[in-house]
């Protein structure tokens, strides 16, 4: 296809209406706004699994920048704190130096529907993608925007690879309204748990609960009920529940898989966001990565004249550099994390030491000149033996 051709019927698949899905069409939309673009949904309008979505400051400057209206619409339903706390043998110790937000999942997906229905873009709800759908056949670009499950890259060659990690984990919601995004390690008589949690409006925040392969099987969780299991995690974090209960929302207990993608695109079918990669949810940063894609996707197009191919090429060598450095990071927090019953030893300002530099991109140095009021305190907590000096 000629550039002048794709600049007058422009015509684009989407698959998946989440963030990253939302997004790519809603800049693709204003960069082109002759282009016809159709975005396709199982899940019906209002119909969304999870709860809370966390930002980390510089997540929400990339919006800002490129979007400031829909960053405006956000800012009103943001929570913001600038701390993170850690919670070890019952002693919480804060972290400064990072400023974080939360939002429902469900508000970010509304904000970002609103604005794309405001441009044209056609969604359609409660519609299962069929990889013969006459549609696919007649795009000139398809976005697997769809998750985890994507359809879009189990109909074509990507060269997936999937590793689960060894730790379990499940997604709960609370009416305790944390002070800021809070990791809280327990124990019990059958191992070790960790919460990570944060408030997403003024009245509910995120709970998920991750424990290690040994302690799972010890509490026997594969085989409860949900209300048992919900019954359980109660018991384990009720000091830091406070007599707030755990919702479920679809929660199951799962493993996170970690999946990659040799090809990112087969002939003029392109993935983005979880299609594309996971990211672990320990370093925060899934949500933003996947609207990132959307971002350099929208970018390589318009440099490539929204010719297909070249456009695709472009994406992949602009993106790939630094979301391979991301998953590097990701993957040594995952270690951290699936070792982190043997660190439970630790004193609780050596834990949080540990946990702070276990991506190994942030150096002694760097973590001062970030984090001065951790790190002045973990080093009078730890006078002979901390590595600061």
């Amino acid at each position: 296809m000629s550039a002048t051709a794709a600049k007058n019927a422009f015509r684009i698949l989407v698959v998946g209406a989440g963030p990253a899905g939302l997004l790519f069409s809603l800049l693709m939309k204003r960069q082109l706004p002759d282009c016809d673009i159709t975005v396709v949904e199982q899940n019906p309008a209002g119909n969304t699994y999870g709860w809370g979505v966390v930002f980390s400051g510089a997540a929400l400057e990339f919006i800002e920048q490129r979007i400031p209206d829909v960053f405006t619409t956000l800012t009103g339903h943001l929570e913001v704190w600038d701390q993170l706390t850690i919670v070890h043998r019952d002693q919480a110790i804060g972290i400064d130096g990072s400023t974080f937000s939360g939002i429902s999942r469900q508000k970010l997906l509304d904000v970002l529907q609103n604005c794309c229905r405001a441009e044209n873009v056609r969604i359609d709800f409660d519609s299962r993608f069929d990889a013969n759908d006459p549609l696919r056949a007649q795009a000139d670009l398809v976005v697997g925007a769809d998750g985890v499950n994507s359809q879009i890259r189990a109909s074509s060659d990507f060269g997936t690879s999937t590793e689960e990690v060894t730790n379990h984990f499940i997604w709960y919601g609370t009416t305790r309204v944390f002070d800021s995004l809070s990791l809280i390690f327990r124990e019990n008589e059958h191992g070790s748990f960790v919460a990570h949690t944060y408030r997403y409006s003024p009245t509910m925040s995120t709970f998920l609960v991750e424990c290690d392969a040994a302690t799972f099987a010890a509490a026997g969780l594969a085989t409860m009920t949900e209300a048992e299991s919900i019954a359980y995690c109660e018991r384990v974090f009720a000091t830091d529940l406070a007599g707030n209960t755990l919702q479920s929302n679809n929660s199951i207990w799962r493993r996170f898989p970690m999946i990659t993608n040799e090809r990112w695109y087969v002939n003029n079918e392109v993935l983005i966001g979880d299609a594309l990669r996971t990211v672990h949810f320990s370093i925060g940063s899934g949500t933003r990565t996947a609207m990132q894609d959307a971002l350099f996707l929208c970018d390589a197009l318009a440099h490539s004249e929204f010719v297909v191919e070249p456009a695709l090429k472009r994406f992949v060598e602009l993106r790939k550099p630094g979301a391979d450095k991301l998953m590097s990071v990701a993957r040594a927090s995952i270690g951290w994390y699936e070792d982190f019953a043997d660190l439970m030893r630790l004193d609780p300002w050596s834990f949080a030491w540990s946990y702070m530099t276990r991506g190994g991109r942030v150096s002694a140095d760097r973590l001062r000149e970030r984090s001065p009021q951790f790190v002045s305190a973990y080093e009078a907590a730890t006078p002979s033996t901390n590595p600061t000096k």
